[in-house]
């Protein structure tokens, strides 16, 4: 117990030294690496005697290093920074994450408020337009809301359209989310995004590589976006122009060896031409949350376990029969039985469509009117199937039967 604790103390006073060390003017990642790679801790660095470190950095950097370290008070600007809620992780911590360790440029540290998901625990980024169509909008509900239902965590930049949408989508169905700031963590970007930000110190993690008060620059942007891919199993595409900057985090997520999904659109929507190109490159076409389901479980031999509220949940949040859970609309395998019940309400839905269209919500009122249940995200994820097999069009939000020659003849 004694020695815990000793290592417990350890690993804050390597924070604490790091802290001080990630703070110098002009002693960027590569250097730190170097000289972590040489030295083995912060601590060590700074007690270094000057001789060493002539051999490490350049004149100038070492002339900031020893001013910095005149003027240290490492554990009182440690402690000052704990006391607003941020935690600093450096790649030597235990609980830095180990997505990130494998990246040849991966921040040297983290600083994070609120909690960072267990390493188990599966992650989605999902990102996209800042500027998004209200289909975007619909479909990054719908998806963050099912896999967040699943356990799964959301990554996003928290800014405006698809990466906010989706991570509140993401907190209000009960789930957890993390996102990668372009700025210090103790300021919210964009400001209209304060109560998010405030929910997902709650909920999940607000991370970054920069320091706090770091004030919010360009490009600092595409930076963290190595980080966004780096912390997620695989990455959805929910709208993006052709040239877009959410394109130079699928390239980074490219690098990185990870699976880039994408949902498409039509072609004429300028906002869908990114991801239906994506997709025409060879980016799996993400035609529900049940099919990410079974990718993630793909990848990873771990298995996880729901929010324990919906463990007592069956299928499209009906009572499981015999005490198992058959899987819910848009959420992982489907049993045999399952399967069957999926048919069935695909049949209902195409006999409650007509040629007018309507909404999903509206829908979902007429099947409960004749006695059939199914959530919405459940009932979305058919109505995309449907259309996308060409027996149901959208119109916006809305969805109608599809004319044949037989209707056109009558």
């Amino acid at each position: 117990m004694e020695k815990a604790e000793r290592s417990s103390q350890e690993i804050l006073r390597e924070r604490a030294f790091f802290h001080w060390l990630y703070n110098i003017e002009g002693i960027g990642r590569k250097t730190i690496r170097r000289l972590m790679d040489a030295v083995g801790s912060a601590e060590r660095i700074f007690n270094l005697e000057e001789e060493k470190l002539d051999l490490l950095l350049s004149d100038s950097q070492k002339r900031k290093l020893l001013e910095a370290r005149g003027r240290a008070k490492i554990r009182q600007e440690y402690e000052a920074i704990r006391r607003r809620g941020i935690d600093l992780y450096p790649a030597s911590d235990p609980l830095y994450p180990k997505r990130l360790l494998p990246l040849p440029d991966r921040p040297e540290a983290v600083y994070v408020k609120g909690r960072l998901p267990e390493e188990r625990v599966p992650a989605v980024a999902v990102i996209g337009a800042r500027i998004c169509s209200a289909y975007g909008a619909y479909m990054a509900e719908q998806f963050c809301a099912s896999l967040a239902s699943a356990g799964v965590c959301i990554i996003s930049g928290l800014a405006r359209g698809i990466d906010g949408i989706g991570q509140r989508a993401a907190l209000r169905a009960g789930g957890t989310a993390c996102a990668v700031l372009g700025c210090g963590p103790d300021l919210c970007y964009p400001p209209e995004n304060r109560q998010l930000y405030d929910s997902m110190i709650q909920r999940g993690a607000v991370v970054s590589e920069y320091p706090p008060g770091t004030p919010p620059r360009a490009g600092l942007f595409p930076q963290r976006n190595r980080i966004i891919s780096g912390l997620a199993d695989l990455i959805l595409v929910i709208e993006a122009r052709e040239k877009s900057g959410t394109l130079i985090t699928v390239d980074m997520a490219l690098e990185q060896g990870k699976e880039v999904w994408a949902v498409p659109g039509r072609i004429t929507d300028e906002l869908s031409r990114g991801c239906n190109r994506l997709i025409w490159q060879g980016a799996s076409p993400a035609l529900s949350p049940s099919a990410l389901l079974e990718e993630l479980r793909r990848l990873s031999a771990l298995s996880w376990k729901r929010p324990a509220q919906k463990e007592a949940e069956g299928r499209c949040g009906q009572p499981a029969e015999n005490g198992t859970r058959a899987g819910a609309c848009g959420e992982g395998l489907l049993t045999e039985k399952a399967t069957a019940e999926e048919e069935r309400l695909r049949t209902a839905i195409l006999n409650a469509l007509d040629f007018s269209a309507v909404t999903p919500e509206r829908l979902q009122e007429e099947l409960r009117a004749s006695g059939i249940s199914c959530s919405l995200p459940g009932l979305i994820r058919l109505l995309m199937e449907l259309t996308l097999e060409g027996s149901c069009v959208q119109e916006g939000n809305r969805f109608c039967r599809k004319m044949t020659q037989e209707t056109l003849k009558w």
